[in-house]
């Protein structure tokens, strides 16, 4: 799966021929991207951004003036912004330890400088790819939601019976209504959902799962 061409790469570094270096190497593969010299204008640009709906992934140095790159991925893990734009750190040798804790917070990746350009872009790109399927997780999450709210409380509990695979006679038989009763309820979820088996419904569930 190739990154989407609306693709956005964000790159925070207070050198300014690390930013321009990494930006003629993205566009080499066909990747956009933005520049910021501070942790502080990345937030700014983040601060007037309207919802994310684009594949993003974030190049940011570890030591840079002002607020460090660490205090800025805190800041994204908080806002849990994190995992729809993944962070690949751009580290020195003496900062590699800070790096890998970082992994372990959930950054997607850090790349030692100096660097391969092949292979800092190669997971850039994979980086693109987790936050695309992060995005359509995210996208099916909320129309499983709206379709979910149209559905009433009985018809939820027989949707959750359906997706953990129970036959009607069961879930008559946990619910303590008739068999009839659960196929009237089954079908209308289906037709709520906008499913046409079960095996469509528990695809639509797993796949909202974020």
């Amino acid at each position: 799966m190739q990154p989407l061409n609306d693709s956005l790469v964000y790159v925070v570094d207070d050198d300014a021929g690390v930013r321009e270096a990494l930006a003629w190497l993205l566009r080499s593969r066909r990747l956009l991207s933005e520049v910021f010299e501070s942790a502080e204008a990345f937030e700014a640009r983040l601060h007037i951004a309207k919802a994310q709906s684009q594949p993003t992934c974030l190049l940011l140095d570890v030591r840079m003036q002002g607020k460090s790159g660490l205090a800025l991925f805190e800041g994204l893990i908080e806002r849990g912004l994190h995992l729809a734009m993944p962070v690949i750190f751009l580290t020195g040798h003496a900062d590699v330890t800070t790096a890998v804790d970082a992994v372990k917070r959930g950054a997607f990746d850090f790349c030692e400088k100096p660097f391969s350009d092949n292979a800092l872009v190669d997971r850039v790109e994979q980086a693109l790819q987790q936050s695309e399927a992060y995005l359509l997780a995210r996208q099916k999450a909320s129309l499983l939601n709206e379709r979910r709210a149209e559905l009433t409380e009985r018809e939820r509990d027989v949707m959750g019976l359906v997706v953990e695979g129970l036959p009607n006679k069961l879930i008559a038989d946990r619910l303590e209504i008739s068999v009839r009763t659960v196929e009237v309820h089954r079908a209308r979820v289906f037709d709520k959902m906008e499913v046409k088996s079960a095996v469509e419904l528990a695809n639509l569930v797993r796949d909202a799962a974020i």
